[in-house]
């Protein structure tokens, strides 16, 4: 059998099965441009929802190429980002699923951008991605046979977690979530309803999503194990600086990401933080390429135990404030003792908090962008309805 390397270039990255799909090919090289419909306008707060199309968008092929929209292009289409373009290339590189990117990708996917990359066809998920003409951004490749699509991932959105910052509750992290459903009905909601695609929805996390995210690589010999711990919610680019610059304090770093259960991260952080629960934290720490494995509800206090279990080499903390334990110790006292401790400076001052900032300052662009995508998805979903009838002695 000949088999021939092909390159998949996607906005949203979901594929259908090679052996369906590629019956007689094996893909090799990927090419996918940013993620940019479900949510889009905050695209650039890369949650697991985007990792796991660039998982998946990977496990058809050797070498993923994402291509990564302007400032321009998606204040253009969609609304101001929250992240620059130069935060979010940084973002999608630091995605253990990526090979390279394209910087700059244009919004919409033409056959000209799939050959000038040597790319045989493009992905996306099964919502609607639209200019700001309301025309479908893949409507060229799909009428040409170079489009495939896979289901998003269910449970997670930016309008979700949007959502969580501005209306500061607890729920998505505790038992009680009458007041975040009666939010999560309304936030956003277009005038005609909601679109499937557009709104809230509630992640179910399972053992199996855990093991597709994890590298399965244990410590070998040789590898100087270091152990981080924190919150690392809504993970972002000050995370992404922090992991690197902790990769590099060894010739082969193992690194260890020590997460804390959402009662404590909220006992430090106070207010309704932490906005991403923690099984939503897990898939995203999971996805960095700087992150070897990662410890679910990690002990606040780096003790004897921990230290010895993991057989930890070194243990970092970056510049942010370190703060007491529930008995006013410092949490980091048995590794200090034992002069394994080292604090780094990442160079970056992004915070969870500052990025809370960036959306409650652009709220009411949000929710207006928002409703404006729910409405054309909506007017797409009638027109399709009514063809459907329209045709249906044909069908049937």
């Amino acid at each position: 059998m000949i088999f021939k390397s092909r390159i998949i270039h996607c906005f949203y990255i979901v594929f259908e099965n090679k052996n369906m799909v590629l019956p007689q090919c094996m893909c090799k090289n990927i090419v996918v441009p940013q993620y940019s419909g479900q949510t889009a306008v905050l695209y650039d707060m890369v949650h697991y929802g985007h990792s796991n199309q660039l998982r998946q968008a990977k496990a058809m092929g050797d070498y993923l190429v994402v291509g990564v929209h302007t400032d321009e292009e998606i204040a253009k289409h969609k609304g101001p980002p929250v992240f620059t373009q130069a935060e979010r290339y940084k973002m999608i590189r630091a995605t253990k699923w990526v090979d390279e990117i394209v910087e700059g990708a244009p919004y919409v996917t033409t056959l000209e951008t799939l050959d000038k990359y040597n790319c045989d066809f493009c992905v996306h998920g099964d919502d609607i991605t639209l200019t700001v003409d309301g025309k479908d951004t893949y409507d060229e490749v799909k009428r040409m046979g170079r489009y495939r699509e896979c289901k998003r991932t269910q449970g997670v959105s930016t309008t979700d977690l949007v959502g969580r910052m501005l209306l500061l509750t607890k729920s998505h992290h505790s038992n009680d979530n009458a007041d975040y459903q009666l939010h999560k009905d309304n936030f956003g909601k277009g005038p005609k309803g909601h679109s499937p695609w557009t709104g809230v929805s509630q992640f179910l996390q399972t053992s199996q999503k855990i093991i597709q995210f994890a590298s399965g690589k244990e410590p070998q010999p040789g590898d100087t194990i270091i152990y981080v711990a924190g919150a690392f919610d809504l993970f972002h680019i000050g995370h992404v600086d922090f992991l690197e610059t902790v990769h590099k304090q060894a010739e082969k770093p193992y690194v260890i990401v020590g997460l804390h259960f959402d009662q404590e991260v909220n006992r430090y952080k106070g207010k309704n933080y932490p906005i991403m629960n923690i099984h939503e934290r897990t898939l995203s720490v999971l996805a960095c390429r700087y992150v070897s494995e990662v410890v679910i509800g990690a002990p606040y206090a780096v003790g004897k135990d921990l230290l010895d279990h993991f057989k930890v080499d070194l243990v970092c903390h970056g510049k942010t404030e370190v703060f007491s334990d529930t008995d006013g110790t410092d949490p980091y006292a048995e590794p200090k003792k034992r002069g394994i401790f080292r604090v780094l400076d990442s160079s970056n001052n992004l915070t969870t908090d500052v990025i809370v900032q960036r959306i409650i300052e652009n709220r009411l662009q949000f929710e207006a962008r928002n409703q404006k995508k729910e409405a054309k998805e909506m007017a797409v979903i009638e027109a399709a309805f009514k063809w459907t009838w329209r045709n249906a002695d044909f069908f049937f």
